[in-house]
């Protein structure tokens, strides 16, 4: 058995479908990781005005950070998976 492949399906399968696979992993990291950009700006700027305003509520506000940075390692484990 040592050299043998498992090609179960390789006939029915075109030869662009894995290029596929590829294309929705690479999206899934950039969009993912996009987003987690984008929110991390928006909510910096959101506690950037309230430490200004209100600062006692600075704390409260860095959730939304962390919440931003967390959306990109889901997305980077999820395009791994």
């Amino acid at each position: 058995m040592a050299g043998s492949y498992v090609t179960a399906g390789y006939e029915t399968c075109p030869s662009w479908a894995p290029s596929l696979g590829f294309i929705g992993a690479g999206l899934c990291i950039i969009l993912a990781n996009w987003g987690a950009a984008w929110g991390t700006w928006k909510a910096g700027m959101g506690l950037c005005s309230m430490g200004v305003n209100h600062p006692g509520g600075i704390i409260k506000n860095l959730v939304a950070i962390i919440m931003a940075g967390g959306v990109g390692i889901y997305g980077l484990i999820f395009a791994i998976i």
